[in-house]
C-alpha cells in the first residue's frame, strides 16, 4: 500500500517527522519510497529531553520513561498525525501503517556504512529501474551534496567517508550488503 499519494506528501511526511522527533533523534540517512521508508537514526540522551522538557511537543511522563520509549511514542504520534492528513486527502479510512514500529541497534562502524550505503540504494534495490537514486528527491543522499546546514548529520557521515567525493565514490560502487541482513527490517 502506498504511503504517498501525491508529490507533496513527502515534504509533509519529511516536515512531521522533523517536528515530532528532530530534537530527540539524529538522523544519519534516509529513504522515502512510493509505498515504504527507511531511516538510520540515534536516539539522544534522555537528559537531552528532561533538559527540554518545556520544548516537548505532547505531555509524557519524561522522568519515568526511557529514551527509546519515549522515542517510540514519538513516533507512534507522528505515523498518527501522517496517517490522518493521509486519510483525509485519500478519502479512506483505517490504518495507513500496517506493522508496529521496529528498530535495531547498529553495534559498529561497518554495520553504519554498510547501512547507509544500502538506504541509498533503495530504488534499485526494490527494482524500481525508472528512477536513480542518485536523484532521487526524497533520499538524503543528495542533501549530503548540498553545502546547506540541516538537521541531517551530515557532517559525521561525510567525515566518516572521508569527504564528499569519497562518499560519492562509495556509493557509485556495486557493495555487497548481505553482511547486514540481520540488520534489516523488511516488512
Amino acid at each position: 500500500m502506498d504511503l504517498f499519494y501525491q508529490l507533496r506528501n513527502y515534504t509533509y511526511f519529511l516536515n512531521k517527522y522533523d517536528y515530532y522527533l528532530s530534537d530527540y533523534v539524529e538522523t544519519y540517512a534516509y529513504n522515502l519510497l512510493p509505498n515504504h521508508f527507511h531511516l538510520l537514526i540515534r536516539v539522544r540522551q534522555k537528559i537531552e529531553f528532561v533538559e527540554r522538557k518545556e520544548e516537548f511537543p505532547t505531555r509524557l511522563d519524561l522522568e519515568r520513561l526511557s529514551a527509546g520509549e519515549i522515542v517510540s511514542e514519538l513516533f507512534r504520534r507522528f505515523f498518527m498525525s501522517y496517517s490522518k492528513s493521509i486519510n483525509i486527502q485519500q478519502n479512506r479510512t483505517g490504518r495507513l501503517f500496517q506493522k508496529n514500529f521496529r528498530r535495531k541497534l547498529v553495534g559498529n562502524m561497518s554495520y553504519f556504512t554498510s547501512l547507509v550505503y544500502y538506504i541509498h540504494n533503495q530504488l534499485k534495490h526494490h527494482g524500481f529501474s525508472n528512477l536513480d537514486d542518485t536523484d532521487y528527491p526524497w533520499s538524503s543522499y543528495q542533501k549530503f551534496l548540498l553545502q546547506r546546514d540541516s538537521k541531517l548529520r551530515k557532517k559525521e557521515v561525510l567525515e566518516w567517508f572521508g569527504g564528499v567525493e569519497e562518499f560519492i565514490k562509495f556509493h557509485s560502487l556495486n557493495h555487497n550488503t548481505q553482511h547486514i541482513e540481520n540488520l534489516m527490517i523488511e516488512l
